[in-house]
């Protein structure tokens, strides 16, 4: 055993094992938010494409995805840390990529968050015009809508789980009743299947139907943020993640080609651009009730809140990962004395969307055309981006860990095919980007928008270079999830942990030997992630002093 040494500094971590493997599949299942995507992605594909073949574009996507998946989850059984996509660029292509890739993740995900804000007012407002008369601006209402968002934000982890499994389960619930009637009342007499043909999906309009395919399963892939919240994260992120991809795989393509028979393939296109979101409406009232289709109105706003609620958990705790480890302010690490959750990090994104949402109204610009469009699909294109590169990353870090348990499949070929499908993806979103605009081919905001996804990943490598010249230890910890050491005073017990073959950073040790609270072992302390004096070998020892424990 190497000689003991002091443990100088304890280094913030959210609160353990509060979430399993359903927790997360509630926060990733209501990114993508089944309604909003039902009565606003779909129909926005089928006016803008014309072309029926979106179910099977669905299935097309959903494998990519898989694949992606495949990759993703064997690297999540050995790096827990918030910062996701930026931890696993970092430790498999370096940390100037997992820097870029950092700033790009903040940009997507802080842009798709805010997006929703626009898209909750501009409905919230049409909604109570109607059914009271009362006429307020979009803004008002998304105001109300971020009080909400931002006290959920610093609540416990586990009690935002709560609030998305109801808000999630009443809008599947919904969703499922409109296959019922589109499937059992068909508009043509009989359901067809040349939605599911690939004939169908390629006669024309393909560019259009794989982007908005693609950005409705925006949030599938934010399992791995809450890793290190989680109970046995390297079982719970990847169950999670294959969960994720295949319930919203088969339940959107049931559910776009359920609109098809509802609608009938005739009038599919035209209806789709003048009713909207009544093509999921008008089916659900004339069914069930007026009342009914009422109820799935607010359900739509509530499918928008909870994705709202899932992207700023999100943001938060990528904030917290890049303060933790001082690549931002490390003022972002501060945690929840009673939470254990990201609490600057919370503060900081409800700031922002506070200034563009007031930015936004003070400019008077629509917040459906321009906030939402602009924004959503702007964090799309950062999406897919992220998704690349990690897969690649994926190959990279198996090559450096090798001893790192994983299959050939799992750690090469698998994450191979992922990054040339999703790089194929990434080249038809930014060749179509016009029509998740919903704009004039020739606008300038279809290039500048994807341009501002290279620009952050560009700053972010700029950044890391930046400290690897004025502040080395801090570029030596990117992507580790610790910090350098500062003395502090306060020791408690002295515990022993071991690091088993392929595991690298904090979040992999497990302690063995002595413990330092009541029947607690080391390894399921509420937070065990420590700056160390030294890295051991494989099944070296190192014993160390633990400080005390702090919210």
């Amino acid at each position: 055993m190497s000689a003991p040494a002091t443990a100088d500094r304890y280094v913030p971590g959210l609160r353990r094992r509060r979430l399993g493997v359903v927790h997360l599949v509630f926060f990733t299942v209501a990114a993508s938010a089944p309604l909003t995507a039902l009565a606003g992605g779909f129909t926005a594909a089928y006016a803008v494409s014309g072309n029926q073949g979106v179910p099977l574009a669905f299935l097309c996507v959903a494998a990519v995805l898989a694949l992606f998946s495949v990759g993703y989850a064997a690297m999540s059984r050995h790096v827990a840390n918030a910062g996701a996509f930026y931890s696993y660029l970092s430790r498999g292509l370096g940390r100037q990529a997992g820097v870029g890739g950092a700033f790009v993740a903040l940009v997507a995900y802080n842009a798709i968050q805010i997006a929703l804000y626009g898209l909750f007012g501009a409905t919230m407002s049409d909604f109570v015009g109607e059914l009271v008369g009362l006429r307020m601006p979009w803004w008002t209402w998304a105001l109300f809508a971020m009080l909400a968002v931002g006290w959920l934000g610093v609540a416990r982890v586990d009690l935002n789980a709560r609030v998305l499994a109801v808000l999630l389960v009443v809008e599947v619930i919904v969703v499922i009743a409109f296959d019922v009637v589109g499937f059992g009342r068909p508009a043509d007499g009989v359901v067809g299947i040349e939605p599911l043909l690939p004939a169908t999906l390629f006669a024309g309009g393909i560019g259009a139907v794989v982007a908005f395919t693609v950005a409705s399963f925006t949030g599938f892939e934010s399992g791995a943020i809450y890793s290190e919240e989680a109970r046995d994260p390297r079982r719970t992120v990847a169950r999670a993640t294959y969960v994720a991809v295949a319930f919203t795989g088969l339940f959107y393509a049931l559910s776009a080609w359920a609109m098809v028979a509802a609608t009938g393939s005739a009038d599919l296109q035209a209806r789709a651009g003048e009713e909207g979101p009544g093509l999921v409406f008008g089916p659900l009232s004339e069914v069930f009730g007026p009342l009914v289709g009422d109820l799935a109105a607010v359900l739509l706003l509530t499918s928008v809140f909870a994705a709202l609620l899932s992207f700023h958990n999100g943001v938060a705790r990528y904030l917290f990962a890049l303060g933790r480890e001082r690549v931002l302010p490390p003022t972002l690490a501060v945690v929840g004395a009673r939470s254990g959750g990201p609490l600057a990090g919370s503060l900081a994104q409800s700031g922002l969307a506070l200034v563009v949402v007031v930015g936004f109204a003070l400019s008077g610009a629509d917040p459906m055309l321009s906030l939402f469009s602009w924004f959503s699909g702007l964090s799309a294109v950062g999406v897919v981006l992220l998704m690349t590169g990690t897969s690649i990353a994926v190959i990279g870090f198996f090559r450096r860990e090798r001893r790192a348990p994983a299959s050939v499949w799992a750690r090469l070929i698998a994450p191979a095919l992922a990054a040339l499908l999703l790089f194929a993806i990434l080249l038809i979103l930014v060749g179509n980007f016009d029509a998740l605009l919903g704009s004039d081919p020739e606008s300038p905001a279809r290039w500048v928008l994807p341009g501002m996804v290279l620009v952050a990943a560009v700053g972010g490598v700029a950044w890391a270079l930046r400290l690897r010249g004025a502040r080395p230890d801090v570029y030596a910890g990117i992507g580790g999830g610790a910090t350098a050491p500062e003395p502090v005073a306060g020791a408690a017990a002295p515990a022993v942990y071991r690091r088993r073959a392929g595991e690298t950073g904090p979040a992999d040790w497990a302690g063995s030997g002595t413990v330092d609270r009541a029947d607690t072992a080391p390894d399921e302390r509420e937070t065990a992630v420590f700056s160390m004096p030294a890295t051991p070998e494989v099944d070296e020892t190192t014993e160390f002093t633990r400080p005390d424990l702090r919210d």
